[in-house]
């Protein structure tokens, strides 16, 4: 790979040369007067190029069927499922508008899907069935201090009855013991009863310890003279006898500050042959920015988010059952910043990269580690680079998945910070004492890099920004082939379109691949003019694809179970040097744990090939995934999908 890496750079240096000396002897003031743009068009399009660098196109939809699209995940169907919600968009919010489409890249059409609530800001996964589980997303927008008319909150309600919970209804008025303010809740709250404690020597009754409920509250009028500065016990209006003795609320500042946004609980399965979404069991915890990784059982973890108070979720993380579709919380607490980037690995524990997409303090869950669910042991991983930078950072499981190496990408410092990493840190979970050492380095402090793994082990590594959303148009237009074998970056083609946040992107079965969104803040240098979310498509059709012929594929069985064998046709079949299984992505805010490549066994006879899927259910987790073969050139086949039950 590295010779043929260097032959390749070499090969595009004499191109560029000789169109160079071409124009130039036609016809030199032509180039000049017509610029740089009219010859780097020129060169682009150039075969010679195209077979050495990739090829970026971009596709626009009719007017009709753009949307502002937030998340994409590829269906077992070939389609993709381009989702907004409401698009960070409040008026969107407001009217209750909420987009969803649905784009064959074979046949080109799109059509609109029925939207059943705002999943915008949702978290997704695909499902042993086919199926794509999509859970939380937005009950109410950020306001941004100055918006604010309203003094509000959150109110944590006390039972001290060890008897019985009691639920307060929304409008439930709170008012202050000693500031005397009434507040008045949003929504109902199940307060769970108190617990019973007992010294365990010698059985004696100690206390109740309060069953505590969380409720955002606000003011009743408008105005600063509503707002409290200190900590306050409210009388809960309504109340009498036992229940008015053993429920009361305590709060500590309630003012006209930012408030954040609020999660939802809804839980669906998108279908994708239906092509419609199915309302399951809501999860337990409101949820806005989670993340959900699948585990060797086939249940689904989802974990962090802001709750429906705009608070993170303290920690409390819980498991789907697709086949009870019922959502049980773990046993044990652990707190994470929204979106962080947690991968399955091989012995079934839990990878956490500490990359994250921000919100959350800055000293809690960001370390990273390998985490054991079941005890909630957390061994930290050490040696990471730029520790303070992994807000909008991207991980990938750098292909083959069996390595089980992990390669994190950039990234920016806290929240609006200006910091971004320019590091790329690689963690083997191989080693006897895991850590990260430093890959190759990006030319520039990327915050949102794309990482699209390919079905010939490299990684297409493309797009972000240096900035916090692309501001004082920041966004990077380069784009890098990484090689996993040799460590090293290869420059291809440069993008199209600016990249940033709420962007992502997808490889699609033929092996190009679809990038979506991007969403600037500004849309020049002096940041004064408001960015416009990015609705158009682009596709890159990678070097491979532009060579004279690419194997075939076919006739195989849909189903393999692990350790089990198939037999596919392919003429094609003495040249092939690797076969790969890939997971469909699930792509939101540079967030796609699903992604992962599987190397398979397989045997050549004649044109008969003979693949066999590894055992383990911790690397091949159950579902449908699309099985590419490559030559010796690197060049695959068309994907054939495989369920593997």
């Amino acid at each position: 790979m590295k010779d043929r890496a260097g032959r390749r750079r070499a090969r595009r240096f004499a191109i560029g040369t000789a169109v160079v000396v071409a124009l130039a002897g036609m016809n030199g003031p032509w180039l000049y007067r017509f610029g740089t743009e009219k010859y780097h068009q020129y060169k682009i399009n150039q075969p010679e190029y195209k077979a050495a660098n990739g090829k970026w196109e971009i596709i626009e939809f009719p007017e009709k069927y753009r949307q502002n699209t937030i998340h994409a995940a590829l269906l077992r169907t070939g389609k993709v499922l381009m989702v907004a919600g409401s698009g960070n968009n409040q008026d969107n919010s407001d009217d209750k508008q909420y987009d969803t489409r649905i784009w064959d890249p074979v046949k080109g059409t799109i059509k609109k899907v029925p939207t059943p609530t705002d999943l915008f800001c949702t978290g997704h996964t695909q499902l042993a069935n086919g199926n794509l589980l999509i859970a939380g997303g937005t009950k109410r927008y950020e306001k941004l201090k100055g918006d604010v008319t309203k003094a509000g909150g959150l109110m944590v309600v006390h039972n001290e009855n060890p008897d019985k919970p009691i639920t307060l209804p929304a409008g439930t008025r709170f008012t202050g013991k000693e500031n005397g303010k009434t507040f008045v809740s949003k929504d109902p709250v199940l307060v769970p009863r108190a617990e019973k404690v007992f010294d365990e020597a010698t059985g004696k009754f100690l206390r109740n310890d309060p069953g505590l409920g969380r409720i955002y509250v606000e003011a009743e009028k408008t105005g600063s003279e509503y707002e409290t500065g200190t900590e306050d016990n409210y009388r809960v209006q309504g109340l009498s006898g036992a229940d008015a003795r053993n429920t009361y609320g305590i709060a500590q500042k309630l003012a006209l500050d930012k408030k954040d946004f609020q999660g939802i609980r809804d839980a669906f399965e998108f279908d994708p042959v239906a092509e419609k979404y199915i309302k399951v069991d809501p999860m337990h915890e409101a949820r806005w920015y989670p993340t959900l990784t699948t585990l060797g059982d086939g249940k689904i973890l989802s974990v962090s988010g802001l709750d429906d108070i705009g608070q993170l979720v303290p920690g409390k993380n819980e498991i789907y059952d697709p086949k009870t579709k019922e959502w049980t919380y773990t046993d044990k607490v652990r707190q994470f910043p929204t979106y962080p980037a947690l991968f399955l690995m091989q012995n079934g524990k839990v990878f956490y990269s500490g990359a994250n997409a921000g919100y959350g303090p800055d000293d809690v869950g960001r370390t990273p580690g390998i985490w054991d669910v079941e005890t909630n042991k957390f061994t930290e991983v050490p040696g990471m680079s730029d520790a303070n930078m992994l807000e909008t950072a991207n991980t990938v499981l750098l292909p083959p998945a069996q390595d089980e190496k992990y390669m994190v990408i950039g990234g920016g410092g806290v929240g609006e910070s200006k910091l971004s990493s320019e590091k790329t840190r690689i963690a083997d979970l191989k080693a006897a004492d895991p850590k990260f050492v430093d890959g190759p380095s990006l030319e520039k402090g990327t915050r949102y890099p794309q990482a699209s793994i390919l079905p010939d082990d490299s990684v297409l590594v493309s797009g972000g920004s240096e900035d916090y959303r692309g501001r004082s148009d920041s966004n990077i237009l380069q784009a890098r082939l990484y090689h996993p074998e040799t460590n090293e970056f290869e420059q291809v083609a440069d993008p199209l379109v600016g990249r940033n946040y709420h962007s992502g992107s997808i490889l699609l079965p033929d092996g190009r691949l679809m990038f979506f969104g991007s969403d600037s803040l500004y849309a020049d240098k002096a940041n004064t003019k408001p960015g416009k979310f990015e609705q158009r498509i682009e596709i890159y059709t990678p070097p491979y694809l532009y060579r004279d012929s690419r194997p075939d594929l076919s006739g195989g069985p849909q189903t393999i179970a692990r350790g089990e064998s198939g037999t596919f046709t392919s003429r094609a079949a003495s040249t092939v040097k690797k076969v790969r299984l890939i997971r469909p992505s699930a792509s939101t805010h540079v967030t796609d744990v699903d992604q992962r490549s599987i190397a398979l066994d397989f045997k050549a006879d004649g044109d008969k090939l003979t693949v066999t899927v590894p055992g383990n259910k911790n690397l091949v987790q159950s579902g449908w995934y699309m099985m590419f073969v490559t030559d010796g050139e690197g060049t695959p086949s068309k994907a054939e999908w495989v369920r593997v039950p």
